[in-house]
């Protein structure tokens, strides 16, 4: 019986095994929605207090919960809105929608999080999610609100060096984070190589960041998941807003199709910092935009299709004769389809670019490169009983990796066109988890994800004698690049290689208190896409790669525990998480890696190990009109590359040293405070211990050239990064709801002009001969000022 006959059967063993706790009950099901733009809320809680019965809404805003026959109290909490409370009368599957007032109407103070159960009784954990709301109110760099920004002021999370693109989390590399923008892959979330992020906030909806603990419908990444989802659109009525900053402007707009059945949204963003460059005949320039759209239509109660994109691009350019560009393009077009009222689907079909172009006239050719993937999911939820509920589901995408095409610009180019190895892939996978109360203080959140991957034709690979890419030279002790002894072409669609790995995931929670609980979480997650960077933060340039012969997917196993704590009446919070990942196959690059445009990549790369640990704080104050959070986390993050064979010495004599990602302290403060309707302001602090770097520790003349020569692998760190940002927001009209409404948002990022080091390089100086270090600091204190309208 094959693979996929077995897990059918276990799926219907599960149905028939669980479906019996249903009977006799009565489902009250729904849709919960912004009541001002009918714009569906994910994440929402639903709490019956007689029964102790939960539920959280889904993607799409839609809720199931089965009871016996009786009356209850619906109690309904969702982050920056009005609590709900209402009495239902059950004696039959009823449907019942709600809608929600935004709490920022009524109310003058900041609210973070309202009055919930949700933390302390669901058996997630090692997950943050942040309200749109209160990312705006984040003071940040040249006042544009970046959505990966924010998430740096997160437990377990830290940026790569000031200015620098991606995040890190839990000692893990920023390729190890899957990125979802509605459901699809973002292979780079930076404009301005790091500067900004991809996300315009005001298109956002909803963003959380898993961090253990991740649900089994997520796969092919070793560190983290971010998941985040457009807005839908405002389907009551026509409205626009927009910013206008000191470098970019955005506007959106959106409005109903149908009334109450079809909405659109169009959003767009620029910079014209580069517009200013001209004015003084500077031929250079740098700028960015990007397009979010989306469209939905509801065909019928239980029939909605949605249809979403983004594309975005970023240009740099050098007199012209060097150009760089880059950026992503995503398209999504999803069914939803409600059964009935305890099985909700929904079948995608994603498109995913990332795009990499370089234009240089001085040597006369173009270069372009790229990944590109094709992605058909189908997902299900069942909500099987007041104690149970399933997902399911499968997913396919297939790969297409183009490393790099050179082609000729002019005629006189002496360039010719020339094609490196294209690579391609295909990851099936499928999943299930069920979501079960065992008692009324035991939870769990059980599951396991089961995938495939397959390296595929049409491509030409280099054989090695004994399978080996890397040499080792016992005498000079060092690794070097193998000299194929032969190729092999594998056409269309032939196997290179294959793998398959079983997923299992697993969390619990046991309530101590209605205020207190412990949790517990263990996950495995398989990365099968690599990405070649030496550096600590992703460049454009660097280039995705699949798993195959030579290098293996990586294998990640993390545990956690912790503690949550609501307490006086649920005005602060506490989290308290210890953690321990380790992960098997983490690529390794032996000294002297050459990187760019190397189609024989596997020889300059060995397969090592990765760990990381450490204990994460975060302390919340969530109502008043002063609130925020303290989030801090201790923790280590090593690397280890242990010879093949007992004559090798590995990379780093085979010892553990320290990641590029390793920052034992990381300390984060933000505070938002409501000072009357018309002011408000906000502060961030950030301090993080240095980044690990190698410096040299000695040197050696060689035909009069000063050699150095260096030490231990990251042996080294850069100064303490540390910085505070402030920022105020002027309303002139607070209490205005309808036509023109318009703030003032004034930042200062680096308050006291914090010269923190992006790096350090050594050199000898011209004038004396003597050896120096040379720090490079990218920001002092950056004012700014920026002015946001919606009508």
């Amino acid at each position: 019986m094959s693979l996929q006959k077995k897990l059918l059967l276990s799926l219907f063993f599960f149905f028939g095994l669980f479906t019996s706790f249903s009977q006799e009950k009565f489902t009250l099901s729904g849709v919960i929605s912004d009541v001002n733009s009918n714009e569906t809320l994910i994440g929402v809680s639903i709490f019956i207090p007689e029964t102790k019965s939960s539920a959280i809404t889904n993607e799409y805003g839609f809720y199931s919960i089965t009871i016996p026959k009786g009356e209850y109290t619906i109690l309904i909490n969702y982050l920056g809105f009005q609590s709900v409370e209402e009495t239902v009368s059950l004696s039959e599957n009823t449907k019942k929608n709600f809608s929600l007032n935004e709490e920022s109407k009524k109310l003058e103070e900041i609210v973070v999080s309202s009055k919930n159960t949700a933390n302390i009784r669901k058996p997630e954990m090692s997950a943050n999610k942040l309200a749109i709301g209160t990312i705006k109110q984040m003071p940040v760099v040249l006042g544009e609100v970046d959505v990966i920004k924010s998430l740096l002021f997160l437990p377990g999370v830290t940026n790569a060096g000031e200015g620098q693109s991606g995040f890190n989390v839990r000692g893990g590399g920023a390729d190890q984070n899957l990125i979802l923008l509605d459901e699809a892959t973002i292979y780079n979330s930076s404009h301005f190589f790091g500067f900004f992020s991809v996300f315009n906030p005001d298109a956002i909806k909803d963003l959380k960041l898993y961090k253990g603990g991740i649900p089994a419908r997520f796969g092919g990444r070793a560190s983290s998941v971010l998941d985040i989802y457009q807005k839908d659109g405002n389907s009551n009525k026509f409205s626009m807003n927009g910013g206008i900053g000191l470098i970019s402007s955005r506007i959106l707009a959106e409005g109903p199709i149908v009334k109450e059945k079809g909405s659109f949204l169009i959003g767009g963003r620029a910079s014209y910092a580069h517009l200013f460059l001209k004015l003084t005949d500077n031929e250079n320039s740098a700028y960015f935009y990007d397009l979010n759209t989306k469209l939905n239509y509801k065909l019928n109660k239980n029939n909605s299709l949605y249809l979403s994109g983004y594309f975005g691009r970023d240009v740099f350019s050098l007199n012209k004769t060097f150009v760089n560009t880059y950026g992503n393009s995503i398209l999504n077009l999803r069914w939803n389809h409600l059964f009935n009222d305890k099985l909700f689907s929904n079948l995608s079909l994603i498109y995913s670019d990332y795009y990499y172009g370089l234009t240089l006239d001085f040597a006369g050719f173009n270069w372009n490169s790229g990944i590109r993937n094709y992605n058909l999911k189908y997902d299900f939820k069942h909500y099987l009983s007041d104690k149970i509920k399933l997902n399911y589901g499968a997913n396919a995408i297939y790969y297409d990796f183009n490393p790099g095409t050179i082609e000729p610009n002019n005629a006189e180019s002496g360039i010719n066109y020339r094609q490196l190895d294209k690579k391609y892939a295909l990851e099936p996978a499928f999943y299930i988890d069920a979501e079960q109360n065992l008692t009324d203080k035991i939870s769990v959140l059980y599951g396991l994800r089961y995938s495939m991957f397959y390296r595929l034709g049409n491509s030409t690979v280099n054989l090695y004698t004994d399978n080996q890419a890397v040499t080792y030279d016992p005498e000079l002790e060092i690794y070097e690049k193998a000299k194929p002894i032969g190729t092999e072409y594998f056409g269309k669609n032939k196997t290179i290689a294959s793998f398959d790995n079983f997923e299992p995931r697993f969390s619990v929670s046991y309530e101590l208190n209605p205020d207190q609980s412990v949790k517990a979480s263990y996950n495995r997650m398989v990365q099968y896409l690599q990405l070649v960077s030496n550096t600590a933060s992703p460049t454009p340039l660097d280039v995705w790669t699949p798993s195959d012969n030579y290098i293996k997917p990586q294998i990640a196993d993390q545990v956690a525990v912790g503690y949550f704590n609501n307490f006086k009446d649920d005005a602060y919070t506490i989290e308290v998480e210890s953690f321990y990942k380790k992960i098997k196959n983490r690529m390794d690059y032996i000294d002297g890696a050459d990187l760019i445009a190397n189609e024989a990549i596997e020889q300059v790369i060995l397969n090592g190990q990765m760990r990381s640990y450490g204990v994460e704080l975060l302390l919340r104050k969530n109502t008043g009109k002063l609130s925020g959070w303290i989030a801090y986390t201790i923790s280590r993050s090593q690397q280890k590359t242990p010879g093949r064979t007992s004559d090798e010495i590995g990379i780093n004599n085979g010892d553990w040293y320290r990641s590029a990602y390793d920052k034992t302290h990381n300390l984060a403060v933000t505070g938002l405070y409501k000072y009357t309707k018309k002011w408000s302001f906000g502060a961030n602090f950030t301090l993080q211990s240095g980044q690990p770097v190698t410096y040299p520790n000695g040197q050696y003349m060689y035909q009069g050239i000063v050699i150095p020569s260096y030490g231990e692998r990251n042996g080294n760190s850069l100064p303490m990064y540390h910085h505070l940002d402030v920022s105020a927001t002027y309303i002139p009209k607070p209490d205005k709801n309808k036509g023109w409404q318009s703030e003032w948002v004034f930042s200062i990022y680096n308050l006291y002009s914090r010269k923190n080091a992006a790096s350090i390089a050594f050199r000898q100086n011209a004038d004396t001969g003597v050896n120096e270090a040379v720090k490079l600091s990218i920001f002092g204190m950056v004012p700014s000022v920026s002015y946001n309208f919606k009508f």
